[in-house]
């Protein structure tokens, strides 16, 4: 969907290799998307790489719960870094497609990061979704329009 609005677009990750297996997952990842990509590694400040990269082409941001947990783990103020995102995304130019994961479909968390989290990630999407032109959820591969 990125790529439709134009390329050459970039890739805002920001998932950290921690481990092995994160490692891995992420050149999988990278080597999937082809040479009209650049990627932007930005685990923590999305509004700066948001703004750096403005005029660049689009961007694809990947993931906004990710992100969301990277925060978290830092003991940073996601509601105001989010607020900030929200803010910065009304100055942008060029589009910007956001990823993140619905997770309040299932049950309640039994222990209370867990909670936390899912109750965060509710307000990050809420707020995101609400200065964003479009919504869609993508429910088995199958993307459906909300907004």
């Amino acid at each position: 969907m990125t790529l439709s609005l134009g390329a050459p677009a970039v890739y805002i990750a920001t998932a950290e290799p921690f481990d092995a297996e994160m490692t891995d997952r992420i050149e999988r990842h990278q080597s999937r998307r082809g040479p009209e990509w650049t990627t932007l590694s930005e685990p923590l400040n999305l509004s700066d790489a948001l703004k750096a990269s403005d005029g660049k082409g689009p961007r694809l941001v990947d993931c906004l719960t990710l992100w969301l947990s990277n925060m978290m783990l830092s003991g940073l103020d996601w509601d105001a870094e989010s607020q900030s995102l929200v803010s910065c995304l009304s100055e942008q130019v060029s589009p910007v497609v956001f990823v993140t994961n619905e997770v309040g479909y299932g049950i309640v968390p039994e222990n209370k990061l867990a909670r936390d989290f899912r109750d965060a990630a509710g307000l990050v999407n809420q707020k995101v979704a609400t200065a964003c032109d479009e919504l869609w959820l993508c429910v088995a591969g199958h993307p459906i329009k909300v907004k």
